[in-house]
């Protein structure tokens, strides 16, 4: 299992998005694949804010995180944020989703960033079990959703 930044390989945009899309379009009404995709393509640069990382098993793409500025519109003043953590059914339950949050820890921590921020309507225990609290509960976008930080600095 390797994981790499999605601006080596973009050519999985397409699938991703997808992805993404069928997971999470509930929480943006109005949003189109093609909007994702878009997206997606403006993280393909030099910056570290955004980055997708994307995992692989044998060359097969399996899933992916990223780490945006923001992901909640309703906490500008939370920043950054993991996001879009998503891994293909098939490989659910395989340690794949943790070693993709603790990639981008890792990458954060190592550009100097003290806390990261998510937020999920149903993974808390998941992101608990690595070390992420749980900072609030609140209803975004007509869901109910735990607002979580990690703190990065040992």
């Amino acid at each position: 299992m390797t994981i790499i930044d999605l601006m080596h390989e973009p050519q999985h945009i397409p699938i991703l998005a997808a992805w993404h899309h069928q997971e999470w379009a509930h929480l943006n009404p109005g949003a189109s694949l093609e909007k994702r995709i878009q997206k997606m393509q403006a993280y393909l640069s030099d910056e570290w804010l955004p980055s997708t990382y994307i995992c692989k098993r044998g060359g097969q793409l399996i899933g992916s995180a990223a780490v945006v500025a923001c992901d909640m519109d309703s906490r500008p003043e939370l920043t950054p944020w993991l996001a879009s953590v998503c891994v293909a059914p098939t490989f659910r339950c395989q340690g794949v989703g943790s070693k993709l949050v603790q990639h981008a820890m890792h990458q954060a921590r190592q550009v100097g960033v003290g806390k990261l921020f998510l937020f999920t309507p149903d993974q808390e225990r998941f992101y608990q079990a690595l070390g992420w609290t749980t900072i609030a509960e609140e209803i975004y976008r007509d869901c109910s959703v735990k607002v979580m930080q990690a703190v990065l600095n040992d």
